[in-house]
This record gives structure tokens, sequence and C-alpha cells, in this order.
């Protein structure tokens, strides 16, 4: 029986193309100045020299890597408060999630982004404030995404056993490393997205589709 949901954000809650269109390109041209108005900031003590280059050449690899991660979120939360920034996200997400709150499930966060940025990413969304319907959030200082030890730090984390916890992603790999951990998982395949279902998982279109697929309330 499922009692916890953790979520991915990125092909999952929120389309690829709003990260990559939006938010990622409003971090990157605002970089500079950030480095410029915080040469003492913790984070930037772990970017090699040249700052700059190496900041942008982790954005260009999409590389998961906490500083990068830190840095965009307190960018971002600049432009939420300014109102510069709206998150994007998928319309069958909000009432499924209301709904699971509703009837007690607990919802949680793991998402490679900072968990400042998860909260400002759920905080100023086009369906409002989502915030309160999470009980926790979950960043990459826990551990990769892509390795079982993380997930089991979850569950710890959050008092559930593996098996009543249900992870959610786009990522295949993602999915692999929370069964390993003993989750059930479920994948995210948003046409959207362009996302192809892989094989070991089972693969829906949207919430509403998961609802169905483990039995959990629907919106």
């Amino acid at each position: 029986m499922i009692l916890s949901v953790i979520t991915d954000i990125e092909g999952t809650t929120t389309p690829v193309s709003f990260v990559h269109r939006v938010l990622f390109p409003y971090a990157r041209a605002r970089l500079a100045a950030f480095i410029a108005a915080h040469p003492a900031h913790p984070a930037l003590a772990e970017v090699p020299e040249p700052r700059l280059a190496t900041l942008l050449g982790w954005m260009d690899r999409d590389e998961k890597i906490t500083a990068l991660k830190t840095i965009q979120g307190e960018i971002w939360a600049e432009g939420y408060a300014a109102g510069a920034l709206k998150s994007e996200i998928y319309p069958d997400v909000p009432p499924m999630l209301r709904g699971w709150a509703r009837a007690g499930l607990r919802l949680f966060v793991y998402s490679s982004g900072s968990v400042a940025a998860q909260k400002l990413l759920f905080g100023h969304s086009e369906a409002g404030d989502l915030t309160p319907l999470f009980q926790g959030y979950f960043d990459t200082t826990l551990g990769p995404k892509r390795a079982a030890a993380s997930y089991a730090a979850i569950v710890r984390a959050v008092g559930s056993a593996p098996g009543e916890a249900l992870f959610l992603s786009d990522v295949e790999a993602e999915l692999d490393a929370a069964a390993e951990a003993g989750l059930a998982a479920c994948q995210l395949a948003r046409p959207q997205d362009g996302t192809q279902p892989g094989a070991r998982h089972p693969a829906v279109g949207d919430f509403g589709e998961v609802a169905r697929r483990f039995g959990l309330p629907h919106g």
C-alpha cells in the first residue's frame, strides 16, 4: 500500500522545456553579475577558476553539481520575487497532488535542483502556491539521484517503509535506483517532453494514470 509519493520535477511535474527555455537562460544571463556581487559566496568557493567559464560549462552539460544548483536557485529567487518568473506545472499535477494530500498521502520532492529552488518553483506556479501540499524536499546534498543509497536515505528520513513509498520520475536510471532501494517506481513518459518509455518500470502519461495504476485517490 502506497503511503508516500516522492516526485521528481523536470519532465515529471514540469515541462523540460520550461527549465531549458526559461530557467536556465535566466540564470545564465545573470551569472557574471552574481559572481561580481557575491565574491565570497560559499558556493563560489567550490567553483574552480575561471569561475564564470566553469559555471557556464557546467550549465552547458547540465551537470548536477550542488554549487551550481545553489547559485542558480538564488538567481531564480530574485526573478520570482520580482515577478519575472512564474513556474509552469503540467495541468494534471496540481489537482492530483491536492487530492492525494486530502486523502492523507504524504508528498515529497527529490530533484537535482536545490531545495530552495524546488520551493520557489512550487511556490510560484501558475496553479498557485503548491508548497503546503509537500511535507519535505530533498536534493543532491542527500546523494546522487542514480544511487540506491539516496532513496534508502529518503525513506529513513520520512519514516516510511520502502515498499510504502512511490517514486515518480521521467529518468529510467533514477527509477532503477529507487527500485533497488525497495521503493515502487513509475516513469512519467510525457509526449510533450518526448520521453521514451523504458521497459523496466510502469510508464504513464500523466498523474491521473499514476493514480489508476497504483490505486491512489483521484484529484
